[in-house]
């Protein structure tokens, strides 16, 4: 298995996203271990950049996966705080953005 390259702090979900999920009959979980793995899924390549070095510089960090009903799914991990935490991930729907 992968390593984890950063901590996700709390994980949430919106509802819009918990229900695509359902409905294509995956958990969060899958995803997310995509996300924490550097995996960004289908973001573009200039986003790709800019989550590695948030690897780095403790940015925010983005990824896009799709679900296999075919729903977009983002999740974001926001960046570090002053001491160096990323307090919370969130799993939603582009439009729940």
């Amino acid at each position: 298995m992968t390593a984890t390259k950063f901590p996700i702090g709390q994980l949430v979900a919106t509802p819009g996203a918990i229900e695509a999920m359902e409905e294509s009959g995956q958990e969060a979980g899958f995803f997310v271990d995509q996300h924490v793995t550097g995996n960004w899924g289908i973001v573009d390549a200039g986003d790709w950049q800019l989550n590695d070095q948030a690897l780095v510089d403790g940015s925010r960090l983005l990824s896009a996966y799709m679900t296999l009903k075919g729903k977009k799914i983002w999740i974001i991990t926001e960046a570090q705080d002053n001491d160096g935490k990323r307090a919370a991930t969130t799993i939603l729907l582009p439009e729940d953005y």
